[in-house]
């Protein structure tokens, strides 16, 4: 089988946490406590738990992303 690696692309996220207000994409989970969040994306609805980065991908499509698999995939960017 071959074997294949991911493009680099450019994302934008931001990191959220509870009792801040919600990022653009997020809205009130109707079946959890109040002040807990979903992202609808094409899957279904994605919760979004505190600490969670909230990204905007190629499309600009938003999805949440658990820190530790944010932090094994992405780094920051050092711009001039």
């Amino acid at each position: 089988m071959a074997k294949y690696r991911k493009k680099p692309i450019v994302i934008e996220a931001t990191q959220w946490f509870f009792g801040q207000p919600p990022l653009d994409g997020m809205i009130q989970d109707e079946d959890r406590i109040e002040g807990y969040y979903v992202i609808p994306t094409l899957e279904g609805n994605m919760i979004v738990d505190p600490g969670d980065w909230v990204i905007t991908g190629i499309d600009g499509e938003k999805y949440p992303c658990k820190p530790h698999i944010f932090d094994a995939t992405d780094e920051v960017i050092k711009e001039d």
